[in-house]
């Protein structure tokens, strides 16, 4: 394997070699499902759709987890506010994920499973780790994990269990006594007790006492079980690095003895207009509001010119320079009458340089750079092979396998005009000029130029694509 991954375990570029040569074990943290996901959440899932999409391209079987919380306290809140059941919510907002995110191309995993249906391999676990003596109960019904017990723990964030300490202090003064029935103000929750006012869908039974799983366990249960006590690679947004990964390691490994995942994969944060994105500075974005103006490939395209590891700014600007570009690509392609499809001839050197751009950490910025360079070529030579390339290259990042037409067209809506419609009065403008009624025609034109469609003659006839 030529494939080389940041692991944020060394901190540094490693050869990627899989446990079991030819195989591939994913597991990537994914969705509380209480709402609708915002755009930082689709950077997210982007980054690790394309590292699974490179993966299987380089010619591997990728096993890829990316799973649900369907039970958490954002959820139970949500719930009861709506007057509804915790299934309800949690299936109702799980379609919308899906819609959502297929709207940008993001391919569903091989498993996606819900910690719902894993509260018993969480409660084995947690037996395990009480057994091990890294669990207890407190006096409050809680189990929590006893972090001094693990040798190791802040290896993946950096963080010493001093520094730790010391932040505690600093948060809740010096000289502040473990609440909650911990131990020490270190350790974190592995089962919640359950609360009188909590509704009964979120109770379940175990030894310890009703309750439901704390967040951390939830993943290191449901990777071990679906890929193994030990796999290849583990992903999510760089603000899980601590303290839920550091934790899911600590459980995994004090459960196991084994070392839990071999290359651990972090996306950058995302900023709108290089602030922070919040509710309370007005400039928090939905997948949904996004799609309101910008069609999917072009947000897809738009994530995929920054690095995964990098910050990633959301502005409107970078989303309109995302569609120019996205157009020059698609009407490249357009130039060329019939695209053959093709198998990526990687010894061609315009798509060797692709593949070294992705194996050098899913490099996707220089592979868009390549199809810039496929789609110049196109336009100066008209070549059908080249154009083959580009169009197959491109599907590697899930881009450009639309008809140049469609995507100009910008589907069956545009403009607020239906598509049939925008035809009609096409027809409409071509009898007026027939009939040399050309104020007619040039008010049908201009009609149309105010919908935001912009009409092309050609001695063909009469084409149109969206402004």
């Amino acid at each position: 394997m030529s494939l080389r991954i940041f692991n944020s375990l060394s901190r540094q570029v490693e050869s990627f070699v899989p446990l079991v040569p030819g195989q591939v074990g994913l597991y990537v943290c994914g969705m509380t499902i209480y709402d609708l996901c915002h755009v930082g959440h689709a950077r997210m899932m982007m980054s690790f759709d394309v590292a699974q999409r490179w993966l299987k391209a380089s010619g591997l079987s990728v096993t890829y987890v990316r799973n649900i919380t369907d039970i958490d306290d954002k959820i139970i809140r949500r719930a009861v506010e709506r007057g509804i059941t915790i299934r309800q919510l949690t299936e109702e907002m799980t379609v919308a994920m899906h819609q959502d995110i297929g709207a940008l191309g993001i391919q569903p995993p091989t498993h996606e499973p819900r910690a719902t249906q894993y509260v018993p391999q969480m409660l084995a676990m947690i037996g395990k780790l009480q057994a091990n003596g890294l669990a207890y109960q407190a006096s409050n019904g809680d189990v929590n994990y006893a972090v001094r017990k693990f040798e190791g723990y802040g290896k993946l964030s950096g963080k010493s269990l001093d520094q730790l300490r010391a932040g505690e202090r600093e948060l809740n003064g010096a000289g502040s006594r473990a609440a909650d029935g911990k131990l020490d103000p270190l350790d974190f929750v592995l089962w919640k007790a359950a609360k009188p006012e909590e509704p009964e869908d979120a109770k379940y039974d175990s030894a310890y006492g009703a309750g439901r799983p704390g967040w951390h366990i939830e993943c290191s249960a449901m990777a071990c079980s679906l890929l193994g006590e030990q796999f290849d690679i583990h992903g999510g947004g760089l603000d899980l690095q601590f303290p839920h990964h550091e934790n899911e390691i600590a459980q995994s490994e004090g459960a196991s003895g084994k070392r839990f995942v071999n290359y651990w994969m972090h996306n950058g944060f995302l900023n709108v207009d290089n602030e922070k994105m919040s509710k309370s500075l007005g400039n928090f974005f939905t997948i949904r509001d996004v799609l309101k103006s910008y069609d999917g490939e072009t947000v897809r395209f738009f994530m995929l010119r920054t690095h995964y590891r990098s910050p990633f700014n959301y502005s409107d600007a970078g989303l309109d320079d995302a569609r120019n570009g996205l157009r020059r690509l698609y009407t490249a392609l357009g130039t060329v009458a019939d695209v053959p499809s093709m198998d990526i001839d990687w010894a061609h050197p315009q798509a060797a340089r692709f593949k070294a751009a992705m194996d050098e950490d899913f490099t996707t910025p220089i592979a868009v750079a390549v199809l810039f360079d496929l789609a110049a070529e196109v336009n100066r030579s008209g070549s059908a092979e080249t154009a083959s390339l580009l169009k197959a290259l491109a599907g590697v990042l899930g881009l450009l396998q639309q008809s140049p037409q469609a995507y100009m067209q910008g589907g069956a809506d545009a403009g607020g005009l239906q598509a049939p419609a925008i035809e009609a009065l096409i027809e409409a403008r071509t009898a007026a000029k027939k009939a040399r009624n050309f104020a007619e025609s040039d008010r049908i034109r201009d009609e149309l130029a105010q919908q935001g469609i912009v009409l092309k003659d050609s001695p063909q006839g009469t084409t149109w694509v969206k402004a």
